[in-house]
């Protein structure tokens, strides 16, 4: 056997006389722990940070209102005025509600040393309840509950916090009061039905029993559609599928004896669960799935949900032929497309 090595020597050596635990160091007291004055004069720190924020975020809501924004926006610095102040105020109303967090319990939340063993994942009953303890302890001791210039203020900066989420979601969009509840094919009377990547208008001739096809209203084809319409909202609200079947297949609820052409019928594109588009169809059955959730739908019985989480049926487009013998919509969906939202009846 070899001789020990040094290193090998001091690993020996290590383990018959270990290090001793040093334990923890003597407290030291913070300035004010000591001297009321001091504690004191944090109080009154924290408590404007809290109260200047509160103000950050009241001047955001001021700001929003303030400056002019669009073609001739208000200027400073060769900046948008209102992105400037929008920018300063939230910035700092969220950098003081921090520091004053800091603050609070850098300089006026019990200061003292605590040792936490290591422990089996999952806790006891008793850890538990001396966790539970330990945290209305850490609640007690932050002196909140006793101190209401601080808690006050702390509370009236967080409720603030709020005010300018709230206002900057009016910039998501316009209200969209009854945007949801029509689309383009109202505009008038008999607006053809066009194939949606080429606008060829279709004729019942040019459908075969048992065929799908994607389609858009004509209107989106139209020489000026671009400055009409909103056409990324207004297509997703507006696309159809166009599907034939043997009339005598068809189970049309009684208002809707006239809604199709020799067996072809329309429906909303996109599915009433999220709004997903679909275009799954099973000519032998009828059925239409949606990709995302698997909600299908029975269009020879009025696009009635029979598996899924929709949770009404798809809703479907009266249709006739023009004077020209193209199909063309009789009005606009007597519901509302897409899924159901709050106000919907």
């Amino acid at each position: 056997m070899s001789a020990p090595t040094e290193h090998g020597a001091e690993v020996a050596a290590a383990v018959a006389d270990p290090i001793a635990d040093p334990g923890l160091s003597e407290h030291q007291p913070r300035p004010t722990d000591v001297d009321p004055a001091k504690e004191k004069r944090a109080e009154r720190q924290v408590a404007a940070l809290f109260a200047i924020s509160a103000i950050s975020s009241i001047l955001f809501v001021v700001a929003y209102f303030s400056f002019k924004i669009g073609e001739k926006p208000d200027v400073v610095m060769g900046l948008g005025a209102s992105h400037v102040a929008l920018g300063l105020t939230l910035g700092l109303s969220l950098l003081l509600i921090g520091v004053g967090a800091i603050q609070l319990a850098r300089k006026l939340m019990a200061d003292h040393e605590i040792v936490e063993y290591r422990h089996p994942a999952v806790s006891s009953e008793e850890d538990r309840e001396t966790a539970l303890a330990s945290l209305r302890d850490g609640i007690a001791e932050s002196g909140i509950a006793r101190r209401p210039l601080v808690r006050n203020s702390m509370l009236l900066g967080l409720g603030l916090l709020g005010v300018p989420v709230v206002v900057a979601l009016r910039d998501l969009g316009p209200l969209p009061g009854d945007a949801l509840e029509h689309t383009v094919w109202g505009r008038r009377k008999l607006i053809r039905l066009v194939q949606d990547v080429t606008g060829t208008p279709i004729k019942p001739e040019d459908l075969e029993i048992g065929q799908l096809v994607n389609g858009q209203p004509e209107l989106f084809f139209e020489d000026g559609a671009n400055e009409t319409y909103d056409l990324q909202s207004e297509k997703a609200k507006a696309a159809i599928i166009i599907v034939r079947m043997q009339p005598d297949e068809i189970a049309a609820a009684a208002d809707r004896k006239d809604w199709g052409v020799d067996g072809i019928l329309c429906y909303s594109k996109i599915c009433t669960h999220v709004g997903c588009p679909i275009s799954l169809w099973e000519q032998q059955t009828h059925h239409l799935l949606c990709p995302c959730h698997q909600s299908t739908f029975d269009l020879a019985d009025n696009g009635r949900v029979i598996f899924g989480p929709a949770a009404r049926a798809l809703p479907q487009l009266p249709i006739t032929v023009d004077s020209e013998g193209y199909l063309a919509s009789q009005s606009d969906f007597l519901e509302p497309v897409g899924p159901s939202y709050w106000e919907r009846g």
